[in-house]
């Protein structure tokens, strides 16, 4: 979950919605769907369709001759190819950090020496609760790939500056991705610092 304030803001009083009830809609092989009933500022009950979601990470693996690891994948959803950052689902019980280093492994074939958390990311706040870890990956070490059955995506690198002409002409237009760019030109700036000691900084639940 996102890092939360230990009580809301008085000034935000008038905008919290009271959870009442909740009817399951759907619980499918991947996706959880749900109907909350709330209690909205002004004394009227409203619903509140969404999906649940046990969380994800996203891994921005550092080359040592300055290049990134992407990757090609079909979705299905959007009919295209989309060029991202490799990222994965959380399993049941597992922590942020062994499950970006499972992914970048299974996904990449990469292995990292160093990892060190960015922040987090709610990529569909409207209807999903989903939050994704922002991880970067260095001293990296190519191995075999271990895909999931059924997965099939093209493992590349690319410069920084490759990535943000993407990013900038639309050719990407994963959020997450978009995210993760906005992430490594303000570390390769010098404008954001990293602390590679691969530990989620207090207060952050995972």
């Amino acid at each position: 979950m996102p890092v939360m304030p230990a009580q809301m803001p008085i000034a935000d009083v008038h905008l919290r919605e009271t959870p009442v009830s909740r009817t399951e809609l759907l619980k499918g092989h991947f996706l959880h769907v749900v109907r909350d009933t709330v209690r909205l500022p002004s004394g009227h009950e409203a619903t509140r369709e969404y999906v649940l979601h046990p969380g994800a990470v996203m891994v921005i693996g550092l080359l040592d001759d300055g290049r990134v690891v992407l990757e090609r994948q079909f979705r299905h959803p959007m009919r295209a190819v989309v060029i991202e950052f490799p990222a994965g689902k959380l399993d049941a019980g597992e922590n942020s950090l062994a499950c970006a280093q499972r992914e970048l492994r299974e996904e990449t074939g990469y292995s990292a020496q160093e990892w060190a958390f960015a922040g987090q990311l709610a990529p569909t706040i409207a209807y999903s609760d989903e939050i994704i870890d922002i991880w970067f990956a260095r001293g990296l070490t190519l191995g075999e790939r271990h895909l999931d059955e059924g997965e099939f995506l093209d493992v590349f690198t690319a410069t920084p500056a490759e990535l943000q002409a993407w990013c900038r002409s639309g050719e990407v237009f994963d959020c997450k991705t978009l995210v993760g760019q906005l992430w490594l030109q303000n570390v390769l700036r010098g404008e954001w610092a990293l602390d590679w000691s691969g530990h989620m900084p207090a207060g952050i639940a995972r």
